[in-house]
């Protein structure tokens, strides 16, 4: 059984993005009417009631995210301002108590980050086990990472990392200790662009997060070594391409930039932006799961396999170029949406996807015995103005 609910009239113009807090009983939405809502859950009913509403940016808000709780109750929001602010949740004083009966708590602006050149289109908060970092990406096709250095005042933010994602090297042969993974899924050219990003939640592997921008739906995982620092260079390395087109017979897994090419002179159709990336929790798997959903509708579940530590490490020893053993395949691929994938999201164990389509229906996906990926299901707005409580995924399962 699904618990589902419906929010009525939640901003006054179109939704852009919603965040569960870490225990998911808050909800951060906001909307092209420039202002973030906060909800919270009152269990015993169900229902979903305001906590707090402002307007924080002087155009349309992207995406907000909530960071770990153990550094309090802090969002940062993204915005087609051109900047992405931190606020935090602090005690109501006493002059605004005295004023009327408002929050016991408001939101206030910590911090405004304005390195991007474009529209910030995304940001995502680290794992806690890297400290109070955020990560953002923008139309200018830059990545950015941000460090915060006064904890708890949050007022300073360092920019540690900025990288132009479009301009990432493809791989040499040799090693870095920034080295990327780059997925390739079609995209449309002359299309709206798509910009997305996610940390993986694997802390063994270090910093990594997957990026994807602009409309050739590549998305690259960026490698930053802060636990396997193995070579003193900087300078970014692509370990591996990813594209879901068949191979020419004499490729290798290695050549997916020149088949995606090859692909747009044949009669393959042409590749499309990809808009969202999800990475699962590892929970204990020997290879990772990334999801990604793209403007042309298709929600893809990709394999990761990592380089086992014993290679990386005989290769250290003996001074010699370490093979690339990244491995990587698509699990699973499917079109059910029909129309654009505006968000793709992981159950805490990384066993079930969610995915949010313009079709006006949140898709479910499991997997099954045999490690098989099928569809578990969808729910539409009309279903829960219907249901409003409980409905059976049972009965609104396909067939895979």
């Amino acid at each position: 059984m699904l618990q589902t609910g419906l929010i009525s009239n939640a901003h006054n113009d179109l939704l852009t993005d919603a965040s569960y807090d870490f225990y998911g009983l808050r909800l951060a939405t906001c909307s092209l009417d420039q202002r973030i809502k906060i909800w919270r859950l009152d269990e015993t009913t169900g229902t979903w009631n305001v906590e707090d509403d402002w307007k924080a940016h002087d155009a349309a808000v992207a995406q907000v995210a909530w960071a770990h709780p153990e550094f309090g109750s802090i969002v940062a929001s993204a915005s087609f301002d051109r900047t992405v602010k931190v606020w935090e949740q602090v005690p109501a004083s006493a002059s605004d108590a005295d004023a009327g009966a408002g929050p016991s708590a408001r939101w206030v602006e910590r911090a405004m980050l304005v390195d991007a050149k474009g529209t910030v289109r995304a940001v995502e908060f680290a794992p806690q086990q890297f400290g109070l970092k955020l990560a953002t990406i923008a139309s200018d096709n830059h990545l950015r990472i941000y460090e915060c250095l006064e904890q708890p005042s949050l007022n300073t933010w360092q920019l540690s990392e900025e990288v132009d994602v479009l301009s990432l090297p493809s791989s040499s042969g040799k090693r870095s200790n920034v080295p990327t993974v780059t997925l390739a899924t079609p995209t449309q050219p002359g299309a709206d662009g798509g910009w997305c990003l996610s940390w993986c939640k694997d802390r063994y592997w270090g910093e990594i997060i997957a990026a994807g921008c602009g409309i050739n739906g590549i998305v690259k995982v960026q490698h930053y070594a802060d636990i396997i620092q193995l070579f003193s260079s900087r300078r970014p390395a692509t370990l591996l391409s990813l594209d879901p087109t068949p191979a020419p017979a004499h490729a290798s897994i290695g050549e997916g930039a020149s088949r995606t090419q090859a692909a747009l002179n044949d009669d393959t159709p042409a590749p499309y932006a990809i808009t969202t990336v999800a990475w699962a929790p590892s929970c204990g798997r020997s290879y990772h799961l990334v999801a990604t959903g793209g403007r042309d509708g298709h929600v893809r579940i990709w394999r990761v396999r990592p380089p086992t530590p014993g290679d990386e490490l005989d290769g250290e020893r003996d001074g010699s170029a370490v093979e690339e053993k990244w491995t990587a395949s698509i699990v699973g691929d499917f079109d059910d949406h029909k129309s654009a994938v505006g968000r793709v999201e992981w159950n805490i164990t990384g066993t079930t996807l969610s995915s949010a389509g313009t079709d006006g229906r949140i898709r479910l996906w499991k997997m099954t015995a045999g490690n098989v990926w099928r569809p578990a299901g969808h729910i539409s707005v009309e279903q829960a103005e219907e249901h409003q409580g409980d409905v059976d995924m049972e009965d609104n399962a396909v067939d895979g």
